[in-house]
């Protein structure tokens, strides 16, 4: 680096390798956090006829929106909704049939807590995922995944979501794959409604996803 002395060099690369390590180690640390409370979501789009929208506000709705493109990428119709968009009459474009996905790491925003209590007195299920099960936000909805940042410094000062947003994101994946791989939509699918950039220019496609290729998807009730 120009004019940089090695000794700053070696503490800003120290710096930046501390931190993803902690990512790294509050990725690890989600995966015994999966539990039946993810498995019912899965269920509950499956069985569900309508549309699945993600909401949220801040970096959790940036990872709301990152989901509804991966879900409706991999063949379960999604699409994002902001939260601020809902509550100045956006929420008149979801059903009943729908299910909505709300993210927020504390809970504590009055806006999101606003939406879905609103959504829940119309009769719409909304699953909260979030770090605050106790929060009203959490009481609000209808369903309630709890996925935690350990170790909690993975996000910056505990208050920047560094980490945290890694964690929302990982879970949001775990849920397309196993979709994905339970309605057996095809790769040749994928292609056809993503004929755009490198995705539709492939010619050999990837092995057929499986959940389990001797007994088929666990259900709700079977998951651990």
């Amino acid at each position: 680096m120009n004019g940089t002395p090695d000794a700053s060099v070696q503490t800003i690369l120290d710096a930046a390798r501390d931190l993803i390590r902690l990512e790294a180690a509050a990725l690890t640390n989600l995966v015994d956090q999966v539990d039946r409370s993810t498995a019912h979501v899965v269920g509950l789009i499956l069985a569900g006829t309508g549309k699945v929208i993600t909401t949220g506000t801040g970096t959790s709705g940036i990872m709301a929106e990152r989901l509804s493109h991966l879900l409706a990428v991999t063949g379960t119709p999604a699409f994002y909704l902001p939260c601020l968009d809902a509550l100045h009459g956006g929420m008149g474009s979801i059903a009943p049939s729908d299910l909505v996905i709300a993210f927020s790491k504390g809970g504590k925003s009055a806006e999101l807590t606003q939406l879905v209590t609103r959504l829940e007195e119309r009769d719409v299920r909304v699953v909260a995922v979030t770090e605050s099960p106790a929060s009203e936000f959490a009481a609000a909805a209808s369903h309630v995944v709890t996925i935690t940042t350990d170790p909690a410094e993975a996000d910056l000062g505990g208050l920047v979501a560094t980490g945290s947003t890694l964690v929302a994101g990982a879970w949001g994946d775990a849920l397309v794959a196993v979709l994905m791989s339970a309605r057996q939509y095809s790769w040749a699918e994928v292609i056809s409604t993503h004929p755009g950039g490198i995705v539709g220019q492939q010619e050999t496609l990837p092995d057929q996803m499986r959940l389990d290729t001797h007994t088929g998807p666990r259900t709700a009730e079977e998951a651990p």
